[in-house]
């Protein structure tokens, strides 16, 4: 809220223009923002340092590296304001994480104290470009080339690239993490190598790397997506020349978790929104709150963002428990990063439709965010791969090769046999359904020609993932004397997204109004009446 808010509405609506030249006709192209945008930055990089929080010390007056899930909540409440500039936030972090875990010595020691900076007179922003007009997802098909320069005085190993990136986020930034597919190597995603390429070099003049145009986008406005062409530019060397692909993936699955928890950010948003209209607009002789279809519209906002959030903190914590050498959190992040992306991202466009419908006509004008959030929810289906790529990769990769759904199901079943509060019947009924959702997606791992059902299997484990979180949540705060309401959640979710349903024989209406009410009031649910309205 407040100042960032305010930055965001006049960065949507005052986008950023290319200059192709300079005064004097040369090809200096640079792209002008609006004030608001600048100060956005300052926020974001210079304040807060959210590029740089995990990957050094002293960011916030933290002496060590911040955990994932500080960092991942601090995004949280970002994106709540401000949804654009996050994604030159997110390439800036996941490029600084892969220069800093593959790069060589001699460009760590080059690139990583310029794009660790705080000080936005001299500090780098980096981004990813992987898009070329040959294909999007099918990223073996990448047509960009490397050709070998040697290696300076200063150990840096040079190569010139060519080629044409299509789709670049974050056009302008100051280091570009890509692939190449170095000269002579085989087709396909083996062939390709990882590169940092900058817009100027060393010596301050400008690399060969042009913005052809800006992308005219749905969404996402403040910030700037273009064309770009690369003719014999120089770049470093990242990595194994021969592994450009996988490492490349570690910084696409870190930029994964963040759209998940952009997408929960902004959910949150959307229903914060949606429960002042409804408390506070008036119609039909009183406030809107009271009409049993809008409460029931209410909850198809609240349950997906909960939802979003349970996964935000949990995808958040395991992250950092992989990053501390846990092979176990290992293999869970490795089938909750594309789980959450998927399932996360196609929430959030519901639910910013629900929005934009809480708020009436008025949310179609663009005075309120509510039109804002809905142009920006639909590109968390795009970015980072399509929801198809990524249901593929949960269940044909994570589940399929890796069996990610069995350490899923025990890591579950650990969290709901020690949830204080939860009784034993819930227990059960939870671990079956995670137990059912697991086998579900290995029947449809198992059979290629079952390859139709892998959305329908992401979506089983999401929910029971999200339900059983809920539910462990809701009974240990309850346990604790807090607000219990996250074990309605976890049945509600149950009820509507896990069990068979006659349309014309709904849920029991007496026991979903007493929910739904406990549900849409303040007051703290006690662990009892939590506990008797979920075992009903």
């Amino acid at each position: 809220g407040g100042r960032l808010d305010e930055l965001a509405s006049i960065a949507d609506k005052n986008g950023p223009i290319l200059h192709q030249r300079d005064r004097f006709g040369r090809d200096e192209d640079w792209i002008e923002y609006h004030p608001a945008y600048r100060e956005m930055e300052q926020i974001a990089f210079g304040d807060f340092g959210m590029h740089a929080m995990t990957h050094r010390g002293g960011v916030l007056g933290w002496p060590d590296p911040i955990p994932p899930v500080a960092k991942y909540l601090i995004t949280y409440l970002f994106v709540q304001g401000e949804f654009g500039l996050m994604c030159p936030i997110s390439v800036s972090d996941t490029s600084n994480f892969v220069i800093k875990r593959y790069g060589s010595e001699a460009v760590k020691n080059y690139l990583l104290p310029r794009l660790l900076s705080q000080d936005m007179a001299s500090m780098w922003k980096g981004t990813q470009f992987m898009t070329e007009k040959a294909g999007g997802s099918d990223v073996g098909a990448v047509e960009t080339t490397a050709r070998p320069l040697g290696k300076g005085s200063d150990g840096i190993e040079r190569w010139s690239i060519t080629g044409d990136k299509w789709f670049c986020s974050h056009a302008d930034a100051d280091v570009a993490v890509m692939l190449a597919r170095p000269e002579g190597a085989p087709s396909g995603t083996k062939g390709l190598g990882l590169f940092a390429t900058p817009r100027r070099l060393e010596d301050g003049s400008r690399n060969a790397y042009r913005i052809v145009r800006l992308k005219d986008k749905l969404g996402t406005k403040s910030m700037a997506s273009g064309e770009i062409k690369f003719d014999g530019a120089t770049a470093y060397l990242i990595g194994d020349v021969h592994n450009g692909f996988k490492q490349m993936m570690h910084q696409v699955n870190l930029s994964r978790l963040s759209h998940g928890v952009r997408a929960a950010s902004m959910m949150r948003r959307c229903l914060n929104e949606s429960m002042v209209v409804a408390r506070y607009r008036n119609a039909f002789g009183g406030a809107i709150m009271r009409f049993p279809l809008l409460r029931r519209q209410l909850m198809k906002i609240m349950l997906p963002t909960e939802q979003a959030l349970s996964l935000s903190l949990y995808a958040s914590k395991i992250m950092g428990d992989a990053n501390d050498g846990d092979a176990k959190a290992e293999t869970l992040l490795r089938i909750l990063t594309p789980l959450f992306k998927f399932r996360a991202c196609r929430d959030n466009i519901r639910v910013a439709s629900h929005a934009l419908e809480v708020r009436g006509g008025v949310g179609y004008v663009e005075d309120f965010v509510a039109a804002r959030l809905y142009r920006d929810a639909q590109v968390g289906t795009l970015w980072e791969g399509t929801s198809n790529i990524n249901a593929i990769d949960v269940i044909s990769r994570a589940v399929g090769k890796s069996g990610g759904e069995k350490a899923l199901g025990a890591a579950l079943d650990d969290m709901l046999r020690s949830a204080d509060g939860l009784p034993g019947q819930m227990r059960g009924e939870f671990a079956g359904l995670v137990d059912r959702a697991g086998r579900f997606a290995r029947d449809v791992a198992a059979d290629p020609k079952k390859e139709k059902l892998s959305r329908a299997a992401s979506s089983a484990l999401y929910h029971v993932v999200s339900a059983a979180l809920m539910a462990s949540e809701g009974a240990t705060i309850g346990a604790k004397g807090g607000d219990a309401r996250r074990l309605l959640m976890a049945r509600m979710v149950a009820e509507h997204r896990l069990k068979a349903q006659d349309p014309m024989a709904p849920v029991d209406p007496a026991w979903e109004d007493a929910v739904v009410d406990h549900l849409l009031d303040d007051k703290p649910v006690p662990l009892a009446r939590a506990v008797e309205l979920a075992s009903a």
